[in-house]
């Protein structure tokens, strides 16, 4: 008896029982302009689509999506390494560095702030201060060479 009432409720609904109410575009009213569906720009783009290829190829292979590829894996295995080399590399120097160098560095290390420090006082310095140093120095060029 249940299944001979459906049948009855669905000879009585035309429709199949569908709420949803159809667009008028499909009545084929020449003219009313019929929409195209949109491309999705993500989907279109070709770094979207190589990137799907690659997901589907290895899906079809069996391998993870954390797994990267065998070219990228061994860049990065070689560019740590080469870090790593360069690290002992320098602590090496440092440790091979004598004390008469590292004094050394020390001194230079010293001058250089000392000069950026002048450089530092000389910017400060008025206008005609400057100008009558670089006067002096023209001076004594040109009398020099006189004297020559």
């Amino acid at each position: 008896l249940p299944a001979s009432m459906y049948t009855e409720i669905q000879r009585e609904r035309p429709d199949g029982g569908n709420i949803l109410t159809h667009p008028d575009y499909i009545d084929g009213n020449p003219d009313l302009i019929k929409p195209k569906k949109l491309l999705n720009p993500v989907k279109a783009s070709k770094s979207h689509q190589e990137l799907h290829r690659e997901l589907l190829m290895n899906h079809k292979r069996g391998l993870g999506v954390e797994s990267k590829p065998e070219l990228q894996r061994v860049l990065e295995h070689r560019r740590r390494e080469l870090l790593i080399k360069q690290k002992k590399e320098e602590e090496e120097a440092k440790k091979l560095q004598s004390p008469f160098e590292k004094e050394l560095l020390k001194r230079h290390q010293r001058l250089d702030q000392l000069e950026k420090e002048q450089e530092k006082q000389e910017d400060h310095a008025p206008e005609f201060i400057k100008v009558k140093e670089n006067l002096r120095r023209t001076s004594t060029v040109t009398g020099d060479e006189k004297a020559a």
